[in-house]
């Protein structure tokens, strides 16, 4: 027996994430004219959609378009925590921005979650929604000082809260803070809703439409992988990473990492809240309702993308986990998700760069997208039709560079770029396609070059180029998700190429057998 899939025996084959498995969206075509609306909105996840349904209910056309299906980006593969507790920040955002600047980003959050449940209360939205308790928490000793500090910056910016020693949770806890009043739901459901809302207002909104230039006359225009346009007054970038860099430079001002779940039924109770580890690696927990049964989601595993270990190895320590604390009795579900974490762990949301005005982004949200996408689009709302907000100058993308410590994440994250830019080059291979086994994928030779190959179930063979269209480092194979992931600014291909996450536009190349037998052989 193949022992890779003797491993995988009692984990689900293929990645389904709960929320998408348990939906019924709706297509939506994919754009084949030309047309004109008030703001282009990029990119169909929890960011776009609110923010084109506020501005849908204020009688501005918007359209939005969505490279591939709503919804099936980061937003349907989140543990769905609404919440302004971002593991232990509230200490660090003190150090580095002020109290004031602090006590911003926890409103801002509050906020967010305020409006999600002011939504599903008024339009009584069938989408699990519950409030809880919100519990980071460590079990090593020297992590108790983090905890405490964290706590006393609770005490000073006012937040709801506590400091306990022990948590409901069945395994030993040395202390934890505790933020009172967060919640969580499921998602998909949640957005469904707001997405019939932007059709009632006449919102367009087209799937598999790639925005991959901007161009400015009078108005600007969006151009399309399809060579159709929008043309429009103001430009909003929620596509997780900008595919419009306009001077920004955010392939240099962030990286990507993946994180991993499972959505498992256990046979210990889960004992209610949601909880984070402070330590590493990390631990998510929170319960959910899967096909009518109460299911415990357990989350974590963070790496940069395209970089560590074989990515199923990551499920496998999940359930490790599970296993120890909770008892297995069946794993139903396991996803990952990829998000982009900024030089000073603040989003960017905001106008693009000082000299692009009108065209805005949000991205950067640290895993943490839906509260902060959520407040992106209240904000983005209010700096798109003149209002004022008190976070814009908090999330502003051109903010002051702060040295401490994003000079030094910049060096660091950098030079990371750097080293899987050679390492990629000059990494030798010797596997050859024919040596693939169905449903296994590895890097190959081909004609005395790299490439990537992947046996699918039925046999056939899928080869592409390795080198990722957006800055040419070589992709890796990510044999958890089937796909080809890039180390340097975390862009993924699907098996046969096609673009999964930017920030590349353009697909994989692929290479036919004809190619690869035409001069010398393997």
């Amino acid at each position: 027996m193949d022992k890779r899939h003797d491993r995988q025996a009692d984990l689900p084959q293929y990645p389904k994430s709960h929320w998408l498995a348990s939906a019924s969206l709706p297509d939506f075509p994919k754009l084949s004219d030309d047309i004109k609306v008030d703001v282009a909105i990029i990119g169909a996840g929890i960011t776009g959609i609110t923010t084109a349904y506020l501005l849908s209910k204020q009688g501005i056309k918007v359209a939005l378009i969505e490279a591939g299906q709503i919804l099936n980006g980061t937003t349907g593969h989140t543990t769905a925590k609404i919440t302004a507790q971002h593991d232990l920040i509230y200490d660090e955002l003190m150090a580095h921005f002020g109290i004031e600047q602090a006590q911003h980003y926890y409103q801002a959050n509050v906020e967010a979650l305020q409006f999600i449940r002011n939504e599903i209360e008024t339009h009584q939205i069938d989408c699990d929604f519950h409030m809880e308790d919100a519990y980071v928490y460590t079990n090593a000793d020297k992590s108790i000082q983090k905890i405490t500090n964290e706590y006393k910056a609770y005490e000073t910016l006012g937040i709801p809260g506590a400091y306990v020693d022990r948590t409901p949770l069945p395994f030993q806890t040395k202390a934890a803070v505790v933020m009172k009043g967060q919640a969580r739901f499921n998602p998909v459901a949640y957005l469904f809703h707001l997405v019939l809302q932007i059709i009632k207002r006449e919102g367009r909104i087209y799937e598999h439409t790639t925005a991959v230039d901007i161009t400015k006359n009078q108005r600007f225009s969006v151009i399309t992988n399809g060579g159709y346009v929008i043309t429009c007054s103001r430009v909003v970038m929620g596509s997780h990473f900008p595919f419009y860099e306009g001077g920004g430079l955010y392939f240099t001002r962030m990286h990507t990492e993946r994180s991993y779940v499972l959505g498992v039924k256990t046979n210990k109770a889960f004992p209610g809240g949601m909880y984070l580890s402070a330590d590493e690696p990390k631990r998510s927990l929170r319960a959910t309702s899967i096909d009518g049964e109460n299911m415990l989601l357990i989350g974590g595993e963070s790496h940069k993308t395209g970089q560590g270990i074989c990515t199923i190895k990551h499920y496998e320590a999940l359930k490790r986990f599970g296993e120890e604390h909770f008892g297995l009795k069946e794993i139903r579900y396991r996803w990952s998700a990829q998000d982009l974490i900024t030089l000073d762990k603040l989003p960017y949301i905001g106008q693009s760069t000082s000299g692009t005005p009108n065209i805005y982004i949000a991205t950067g949200y640290k895993k943490w997208g839906m509260t902060t996408g959520t407040a992106a689009a209240l904000l983005l709302e209010k700096l798109i039709t003149g209002a004022d907000s008190p976070y814009q100058e908090l999330f502003n993308p051109s903010r002051k560079f702060h040295a401490d410590p994003g000079l030094k994440t910049f060096i660091v994250q950098n030079a990371n770029v750097a080293k899987h830019y050679i390492t990629g080059k000059l990494g030798m291979t010797y596997k050859k396609p024919e040596e693939l086994k169905d449903d296994e994928g590895a890097v190959v030779k081909v004609n005395g070059k790299r490439a990537g190959a992947y046996r699918d179930q039925q046999g056939q063979l899928h080869i592409v180029d390795t080198t990722c269209t957006h800055m040419g480092c070589e992709v890796e194979w990510n044999d958890g998700e089937r796909t080809w992931d890039c180390p340097c600014h975390g862009s993924r291909f699907s098996f046969d190429g096609e673009v999964l996450e930017g920030p590349a536009a353009k697909p994989l190349k692929n290479i036919t057998f004809a190619h690869i037998y035409t001069t010398e052989p393997l």
